[in-house]
């Protein structure tokens, strides 16, 4: 399997009232393609942080982190905001959208802003369409976002997420905000992209949304002390019941 994401030896450390606060320390990680990897652990534990610096949204102490073969933490602002636009999607819990654009604006906004992307806006529009058609929200195209409900806002998110064709995808929380239904509609589509080949790193606190995933790591500390594999989920309600209660006994001896 080829490395779409590793780091070694990765650090974070902030100062905070002239205290070094080291969030991680020395993270070793290889994430391979077409996985689906959650991270969880207790609050605090550094998910977000983790996250953030794999994904070059914020700037790594120390270590090294190769994304699709580049380390990625030696570029500069400018070239990691052109990888993340071009090679990146991202899906976070709070769903931040352009409040004067309508849903497919916001959706085909990466394209309209990407130069690797020489498609006309009518082509991104189409494109933009066909994901919203495929995840099922293709009918509030040209609704407001204070028009759609908190799981047809996130479908469109994961439309904006996938408009570039990234090569992975960083969820935070992706279900955080949603009901219980509405969180195992975004789940459901998030293991469609996954089956079609298009990786996954999703932070949770929801043994049920990291049950559907094939790898699952446990941070404390700013350290992975844990990691459960679980392989690919074929979407049966009884294989999750049965993920969900391994998953849910292997966190327990992790001290969840």
């Amino acid at each position: 399997m080829n490395t779409v994401l590793q780091t070694k030896g990765l650090c974070k450390t902030y100062i905070v009232n002239k205290r070094q606060n080291n969030v991680l320390k020395n993270v070793d990680l290889s994430i391979y393609e077409g996985e689906m990897v959650a991270v969880m652990g207790p609050s605090g534990s550094g998910k977000s942080t983790l996250l953030y610096c794999v994904s070059g949204m914020d700037k790594a102490t120390a270590g090294r982190i190769e994304f699709n073969g580049r380390d990625i933490a030696k570029c500069k602002n400018k070239e990691m905001a052109r990888i993340r636009l071009d090679e990146m999607g991202f899906i976070f819990q709070q769903m931040y959208m352009m409040k004067n654009l309508s849903v497919l604006d916001n959706i085909i906004l990466p394209a309209v802003k990407s130069k690797k992307n020489k498609d006309s806006r009518k082509v991104s529009e189409e494109k933009g369409r066909a994901l919203m058609r495929k995840l099922g929200v293709d009918e509030v195209a040209s609704n407001d976002i204070n028009e759609v409900s908190g799981g047809q806002l996130q479908r469109a998110c994961i439309c904006r997420s996938m408009i570039n064709n990234p090569k992975m995808i960083f969820a935070d929380e992706p279900t955080g905000a949603l009901n219980r239904s509405s969180s195992d509609e975004v789940m459901n589509e998030l293991i469609a992209l996954n089956r079609e080949g298009t990786t996954i790193m999703c932070v949770t606190h929801d043994p049920k949304v990291a049950a559907r995933c094939s790898r699952v790591l446990y941070l404390v500390d700013g350290t992975i002390v844990g990691t459960k594999e679980l392989g690919k989920f074929d979407g049966d309600a009884n294989e999750l019941r049965e993920r969900k209660r391994i998953l849910n006994t292997w966190l327990m001896e992790q001290g969840w």
